[in-house]
Formats: C-alpha cells, sequence, structure tokens
C-alpha cells in the first residue's frame, strides 16, 4: 500500500489542521467587526448596491493579493489550466457571487442573531451534500452528533436576542447564503483533484469579485477610499479573505469535508468576541454563554475529529 507523501501527512496531521482551521476562523470572525467598520469608513449611504459593491472591491483585490502572494512564492505567474476555467466560474457563482447577494439582503431584514444561528447550519448543510449528492463521505450517527452540539453551541451563544418569527427576504436569504457555501466547500474539494486550491480560491475570488463590482455598479452603488483608515480597512479584509479560503481550500483537499467544516462553529465566537473589543455595542453575551458555547463546540469538534483516520476523503 502506497503511503501518503510528506505534505498528505502534515495537512492531515490533527495538530496541523486544528490550528489551521482555528486560524481560518479567527479571521473570518474578525471580519464581521471590520466589514462594521468600513460601513462607516467607506460607503456614504448603506444600501445594498453599495455594501455588494463593497463587497466585490473586496474580494477582487483578495483574488489579486492571493494570486500574486502565491506566484510570488512559487516563483512563477500562476494561473488555472484551461480546462478548469468552467470549474473555477462554477465556484465564484456559487461561493462569492450567489452567498453574498443572498447573505447581505439577508443580513438587512433580519437580525444579527438569527443571522449568526442560520449561518452556523452551513456544516450540516455540507455534510449532507458531500455524503449524500457527491458520495464524498458517508454520513454517520457520529457526524450529526457532532453537528448538534457545534450547533447547540451557536444557539447558546446567541440566546439572549433570539426570536422564532421568520421572514423570506431575511431569514430565508441568509438560509440560501448557507446552503450556497456549503455547495461551495464540497465543489472546492471535488475540483481540488484538478487544480492547486489556492490557484482556485484566488481566480474565483477575482472573477467572483468583478461580477459582483458590475451589479453594485449597475444598480446605482457608491464606495469612498477618501482615508487610508478606509483604504486599510478594505485591504484588510481582502487579505483575512485571500487567506483563509486558500487555506481552507488545503485543508478540503486532504480532508473529510465534515473532519474541516465543523470548525465553522467558531466562527460567531471570535465573531462576538472581536467585535465586544473593537466595536462601541454592548454585548448581551454573559461569560458563562461563552463557557458553555465553546465547551459544546469543542465537543462537537472532538467528536467529528475522532476516529477519523479511516474516513474517506
Amino acid at each position: 500500500m502506497m503511503q501518503p507523501d510528506k505534505k498528505t501527512q502534515i495537512c492531515r496531521n490533527s495538530f496541523f489542521v486544528t490550528v489551521a482551521a482555528l486560524l481560518c476562523c479567527a479571521l473570518w470572525g474578525s471580519a464581521t467587526p471590520f466589514i462594521k467598520i468600513g460601513y462607516g469608513l467607506l460607503l456614504p449611504q448603506k444600501n445594498v448596491p453599495s455594501i455588494i459593491l463593497f463587497a466585490g472591491i473586496r474580494f477582487a483585490i483578495a483574488g489579486i493579493l492571493a494570486i500574486a502572494l502565491y506566484s510570488i512564492s512559487r516563483r512563477k505567474f500562476l494561473y488555472p489550466q484551461k480546462e478548469n476555467w468552467g470549474r473555477i466560474v462554477k465556484i465564484a457563482a456559487v461561493q462569492t457571487v450567489i452567498q453574498y447577494l443572498f447573505f447581505y439582503i439577508g443580513l438587512a431584514n433580519t437580525s444579527g442573531v438569527k443571522g449568526t444561528i442560520i449561518s452556523g447550519s452551513n456544516v450540516f448543510f455540507a455534510i449532507i451534500i458531500a455524503a449524500l449528492l457527491y458520495r464524498q463521505e458517508r454520513l454517520t450517527w457520529r457526524k450529526i452528533f457532532g453537528c448538534l452540539l457545534g450547533f447547540a453551541g451557536i444557539i447558546a451563544v446567541n440566546l439572549n436576542g433570539l426570536d422564532w418569527n421568520m421572514n423570506f427576504t431575511g431569514d430565508a436569504f441568509v438560509l440560501f447564503s448557507t446552503i450556497s457555501y456549503a455547495f461551495s466547500s464540497v465543489l472546492i474539494k471535488r475540483y481540488s483533484q484538478y487544480e492547486d486550491p489556492v490557484i482556485i480560491s484566488g481566480y474565483q475570488f477575482l472573477t467572483g469579485g468583478i461580477i459582483m463590482i458590475a451589479i453594485g455598479f449597475g444598480f446605482g452603488g457608491s464606495v469612498e477610499i477618501a482615508t487610508s483608515a478606509g483604504m486599510g480597512v478594505l485591504i484588510y479584509l481582502a487579505f483575512l479573505s485571500a487567506v483563509a479560503y486558500s487555506l481552507w481550500g488545503v485543508l478540503l483537499q486532504y480532508n473529510p469535508v465534515s473532519r474541516i467544516t465543523v470548525f465553522s462553529f467558531v466562527i460567531p465566537v471570535f465573531g462576538v468576541l472581536l467585535s465586544s473589543l473593537m466595536l462601541d455595542e454592548a454585548s448581551s453575551v454573559t461569560p458563562v454563554q461563552l463557557i458553555v458555547t465553546l465547551v459544546l463546540i469543542c465537543a462537537g469538534i472532538l467528536v467529528l475529529n475522532f476516529g477519523t483516520g479511516k474516513e474517506k476523503t
């Protein structure tokens, strides 16, 4: 039986997976306060077209950064193989354009608490899609139980502001965004067999960003970069997307979808903590809630990362 090469061994190592996945989640969690700060610095009018334009500029720059940094590290300009452009456009449509169009519109029509909880369900959808539609891995009770633990943690950290009323353009749109993100995780794993996941990430961001810029401009959106602080926020948001999605793509390439996506439950925890430190907003989250949340999420991660050695990847 052929032994896995050194890169494969590293990317499947539990310590590396945990550190790398938590780094991605911390970066994504930091996006929430930086986006809110960016709204104040960059958007003269906080309407949907301007938000989409803002997101498009962010992702286009993220694509350029990912391509440039990876090309510099490899000492040659990197670009996708001709036959992989269709796959990249498909991921750009699902991960960047569709996901964020639904997310930003939905978030404008629902509470941050409900948006966070609904977004946390992406782990369920990713595992179900990977197991039942693409047959990338098996759907087991262990995976279901691990997801339930993590999702319980998401609810625990948002319990004080939770209500159960549903609306289509708010809650349903965030749910559609979540399903789109879940599909993108599965597609990245699938297409990384044919192309380097960092190249996929860079070019799908650039493609998706250009499409969102066109949509934002087309509907009258505007972004004003008038200060160095505003430019700094935009560059940081682009950088975190380039790094987090590229690293996440590498993890998905070498591991089962369920093993990696379960870490997504930690993103709201980072978001809550960083928002409370960076934004002038009152937080209703108590220390007890945070402890319960971390215990539940960590338990879910351990359940989904225990005994995965024979898991289909």
